[in-house]
């Protein structure tokens, strides 16, 4: 599904974030990744649905170049990308209800959109999504109204409505008490599993990392040290892609930032 070839961004300051990442991750696959903070996993996420232009190399779609697609190519590929923030990302002032329907712009043209003329299909495909993960009560609900962890579901309904192939989330439960956390892994765990929607996610808590996932990169200055299954990643592992040594606690629940 995704296929990073040789891939580098430098920024105008001269930092290079990324540096000859060579990377394939398949259909299905519930990928987290880790590193400290600047490690480039931000980085990386927002180069595969190009929110960030990379500088050298190419990332492929499910085959397709989204490094090189413009136009109506670009957004077909990009229709096929869900994505999912550390700070929600919704329209405070609308309801759950339209945040959701947003997932469906990239299919209608931007005058449908904007008066909010969407189809009868796509509400239903919105109260689906929100069913799938237990907030459908909160439809008609302002999204400013909601707990993070009501908003962080909103955003991944948002996905499902979307029909995305992918989802990429980025540090998703960075804000997050220890219940809602696994309430949300748990929601992207079980689509995941449930829908065959291959899963990128971007952690800092080592822990969450080793439960949820079926593999894990490890990060470190713009590099991939570590590319296995979860039983591969070993504290000595997380102790080379942290550059110091880990302690058993930070297994256990810990943030390593």
């Amino acid at each position: 599904m995704i296929e990073c070839k040789n891939v580098s961004k430098t920024y105008p300051n001269g930092v290079q974030g990324l540096k000859n990442i060579n990377l394939k991750i398949e259909k299905g696959e519930f990928v987290v990744i880790v590193g400290l903070s600047g490690a480039g996993k931000s980085t990386l996420l927002r180069s595969i649905n190009r929110l960030n232009e990379i500088s050298d190399g190419e990332i492929l779609i499910d085959g397709k170049s989204i490094t090189h697609a413009k136009g109506s190519d670009l957004r077909k590929i990009r229709r096929d990308i869900g994505m999912i923030f550390q700070n929600f990302n919704l329209v405070k002032r609308s309801t759950v209800l339209r945040n959701v329907l947003s997932g469906r712009v990239g299919y209608h043209s931007t005058l449908k959109t904007v008066l909010g003329l969407f189809p009868k299909e796509d509400e239903n495909l919105a109260f689906d999504a929100l069913e799938r993960v237990n907030i459908l009560d909160k439809a008609y609900t302002r999204a400013d109204q909601l707990s993070g962890g009501q908003q962080q579901r909103v955003s991944i309904a948002r996905a499902l409505a979307q029909e995305a192939k992918i989802i990429l989330a980025d540090e998703p439960v960075a804000s997050l008490d220890p219940l809602t956390t696994k309430q949300v892994m748990d929601d992207l765990k079980r689509i995941n599993t449930e829908l065959g929607i291959t899963t990128v996610v971007n952690l800092h808590h080592i822990d969450l990392a080793r439960e949820y996932a079926t593999r894990i990169i490890g990060m470190h200055a713009g590099e991939i040290v570590f590319d296995g299954p979860v039983e591969e990643a070993t504290i000595e592992k997380f102790s080379e892609i942290y550059g110091r040594p880990i302690q058993k606690d930070e297994l256990l629940g810990e943030a390593v930032g």
